[in-house]
């Protein structure tokens, strides 16, 4: 039988990549949808009551996996983005585009179910602790690169642009994360710890992780679906501006005869 060889190195094209992108969709798509229904009944419904904040810590299975995923979205955005500057990879600077807005949309989603989740907590929908505050300075810079792609009509000098501040901007992640250790805050400390032992009932254990698991997969799904757009929209600019150039090209020669 012949050997054949998977090319992987030819998917760096993006317009190898499309027709991949779009063939892997439907397999993070179906299993998030049905990791959120699942872990959003677990949650809600059959995990126990908590015996000093009741029924609203509840708001902690979307609130959780949404922080998490802003934090791990950025720091792949500025991988994929620092990996499209320094070697002039036009599939890593898309993909860096389309992580921020899913990354934005989770670090907002944080913020806000964080809000709800404080007021019966402590009594108020806002305070400017560590956390929250470094939480809020990522949404920042999470609106700065995409505002700044989108004030440059070059895409290449975007992704470079976006590729400054999203490599500038990882310093805040390590701040986020460890805030309830450095500084004194309202915000509790975490309940899962890779080396220790988790402090939450196994249904709550089991409806955070399941719902980590379809933030994960969702985040994949979308953010293809996302790059497919993307890698359309620059290919067309591309062949419309080899086009444009081309003719001018022509009407030149024809002049000069």
């Amino acid at each position: 039988m012949p050997n054949r060889k998977i090319n992987w190195y030819k998917y760096a094209a993006p317009a190898n990549f499309y027709p991949l992108a779009g063939k892997l969709i439907p397999w993070f798509g179906i299993p998030a949808a049905l990791l959120f229904v699942a872990g959003l009944y677990i949650g809600f419904f059959v995990a126990p009551t908590d015996f000093q904040q009741g029924d609203a810590y509840r708001i902690i299975f979307i609130h959780v996996p949404a922080a998490w995923m802003g934090m791990f979205l950025y720091i792949l955005m500025a991988l994929y983005a620092g990996v499209g500057w320094a070697f002039n990879a036009r599939l890593a600077s898309m993909m860096a585009t389309a992580l921020s807005i899913t990354g934005a949309m989770f670090t907002f989603l944080s913020l806000a179910t964080g809000s709800l989740w404080g007021k019966p907590t402590w009594g108020t929908w806002w305070v400017w602790d560590a956390r929250m505050t470094s939480t809020l300075i990522l949404l920042f810079l999470y609106i700065g690169f995409i505002s700044l792609q989108a004030a440059i009509d070059d895409p290449r000098r975007a992704d470079r642009a976006g590729a400054v501040l999203a490599l500038v901007g990882l310093i805040n992640v390590p701040i986020i994360y460890f805030s309830v250790q450095w500084w004194n805050t309202l915000h509790q400390g975490a309940t899962i710890r890779l080396l220790n032992k988790p402090t939450m009932a196994p249904p709550m254990l089991a409806a955070m992780l399941i719902m980590l698991a379809a933030c994960w997969l969702y985040s994949i799904a979308i953010v293809l679906m996302r790059l497919r757009c993307i890698i359309l929209e620059r290919e067309h600019e591309a062949g419309r501006t080899l086009t444009l150039g081309a003719k001018t090209a022509q009407f030149s020669r024809m002049e000069s005869i």
